[in-house]
């Protein structure tokens, strides 16, 4: 699913809803939902952009090294039955 803004806006959007006091208008403005306007102030309520941006590639850097421990975990899984297969384990 492709995301229509990136944390930096997010913030941006989360900013000029404070400053605006309505977050109606801002969620029309955007075309969002208010269920995520939500959902982006309880995930980047506190932060700045900076902050979002280090967020957005710590969750990216994560994510590829959940993948890589489970390609290992499947090669680990592959080779132990060759070895029972064969008899070595």
């Amino acid at each position: 699913m492709k995301k229509r803004f990136r944390a930096e806006q997010i913030v941006t959007i989360l900013r000029e809803a404070e400053k605006a006091g309505n977050n109606d208008s801002v969620c029309r403005k955007y075309a969002i939902s208010e269920q995520t306007f939500y959902r982006w102030k309880k995930k980047y309520g506190g932060l700045d952009v900076t902050e979002a941006k280090r967020l957005k590639g710590l969750e990216e850097e994560n994510s590829k090294l959940k993948r890589l421990v489970a390609d290992k975990e499947l090669m680990i899984q592959g080779m132990q039955e060759v070895l029972k297969k064969r008899g070595w384990a």
